[in-house]
C-alpha cells in the first residue's frame, strides 16, 4: 500500500476509534447502573449490558493503540511522470502576482527537505513543472497539478482534513462537487479565507456563496454569527446532522450559560427566562422554540 495512503487510512481510523471509545464508554457506565437494579431483581439483562460495555471498551482501546503506534512516513511531493522540478524562480516568471504575494502565506515556510528540488515552495504542491514549462504554460491538466481541482495533493499533509472529509456529514469535497480553493485561499497571507473581499467581511465570506438565507442581514442578528459559522459548524465534516460541532442543546450552552435555581421544582433558567418545560423538546432550535437560529427580522429572540 502507497504511504500515503497508509496515512490517510490511519488518520480516519482515529477518528473513529475514538468516537467508538466513548460509544462503548457510555454503554458500560450505563450497562453498571443497570447491572445494580438487575441483580437485585435476579435479572440477566444488566450482567449482559456491563459484559458488552466492557468488551467493547477493551476492544475500541485496542484498536486506538493499533493506530497510534505505528510509524510516520515522510509527505512526498506530487510526481508527473517524466517532469523534473525547475524551481520557485522559474515559476515566478509567469506567474508574477502569485510569487509577489506567497512568500507571506503559511504555505511558502513548507520544507519538506530543502536540500532537494521540489521539497519547498510551488512544485512541493504542484509537482514538478518542466513539462508545463516546455510547452509553455499550456497543458494545465496533463503537465502539472492543481490543488484547486483535485484534493488529493493538499491531503497529503492535511490528513485529519481528508479524514474529516469521510465523516458521515462533510461537504462534497472527495465527491468532486467541490474544491479546496473555494473557501481557501492557498497562496495569500490568511489561508483560512478566500482570496477576495475585506478582511471581516470575509470571516463568511466563503459559507455566504452557497448558504446566502443564512448569512444575510438580518434586524436580529444571532452574535455567534460575527464569530463566523465555524462556531457552530465544522465545515471539512462531522458525525452530527448539519455539520454541528455538537448535536443538542449543549452546542447553545457553551455560551449561554443554565443556571439551576432553588426551591420548587428546582428550576433551569436561561437568562431571565425558565426553561424547565422547554428541556424535554431536545434541540433549542426544534419548531415552536428559537427555529430561525441564524437570525431574524421580526422577532428578538430567533422564534420565527
Amino acid at each position: 500500500m502507497h504511504p500515503l495512503k497508509l496515512k490517510q487510512r490511519r488518520a480516519v481510523c482515529r477518528i473513529l476509534v475514538a468516537q467508538a471509545t466513548r460509544r462503548m464508554l457510555f454503554l458500560s457506565t450505563a450497562g453498571s447502573r443497570r447491572v445494580t437494579s438487575a441483580l437485585g431483581a435476579g435479572g440477566y439483562d444488566g450482567r449482559r449490558s456491563f459484559r458488552l460495555g466492557l468488551l467493547g471498551s477493551a476492544i475500541a482501546m485496542l484498536l486506538l493503540g493499533s493506530c497510534s503506534t505505528v510509524e510516520r512516513t515522510l509527505v512526498a511531493p506530487p510526481q508527473i511522470e517524466g517532469a523534473t522540478f525547475v524551481g520557485n524562480k522559474v515559476c515566478a516568471d509567469c506567474h508574477a502576482n502569485i510569487s509577489r504575494a506567497f512568500p507571506a502565506s503559511p504555505h511558502a515556510r513548507l520544507h519538506l527537505d530543502a536540500s532537494k528540488a521540489g521539497q519547498y515552495g510551488c512544485e512541493s504542491c504542484h509537482g514538478p513543472g518542466s513539462k508545463h514549462v516546455a510547452i509553455g504554460g499550456a497543458g494545465r491538466e496533463k503537465f502539472i497539478i492543481n490543488p484547486g481541482k483535485d484534493p488529493q495533493a493538499c491531503y497529503q499533509c492535511h490528513l485529519e482534513v481528508n479524514a474529516e472529509f469521510h465523516l458521515p456529514e462533510h461537504h462534497p469535497v472527495t465527491e468532486g462537487k467541490m474544491n479546496c480553493a473555494q473557501c481557501h485561499d492557498p497562496h495569500g497571507l490568511d489561508i483560512m479565507k478566500p482570496a477576495g473581499g475585506l478582511a471581516m467581511a470575509r470571516r463568511n465570506e466563503s459559507c455566504a456563496q452557497c448558504h446566502r438565507e443564512q448569512t444575510r442581514p438580518f434586524v436580529f442578528e444571532h452574535a455567534a454569527l460575527r464569530e463566523g459559522c465555524t462556531t457552530c459548524h465544522n465545515p471539512h465534516g462531522s458525525i452530527n446532522p448539519k455539520l454541528l460541532t455538537v448535536r443538542d442543546s449543549n452546542l447553545c450552552l457553551r455560551c449561554h450559560a443554565q443556571v439551576q435555581r432553588s426551591g420548587q421544582g428546582a428550576s433551569f433558567y436561561i437568562g431571565n427566562i425558565d426553561h424547565s418545560g422547554y428541556l424535554r423538546y431536545g434541540t433549542c432550535w426544534t419548531a415552536g422554540c428559537h427555529a430561525s437560529i441564524h437570525g431574524s427580522n421580526t422577532q428578538p429572540y430567533f422564534f420565527y
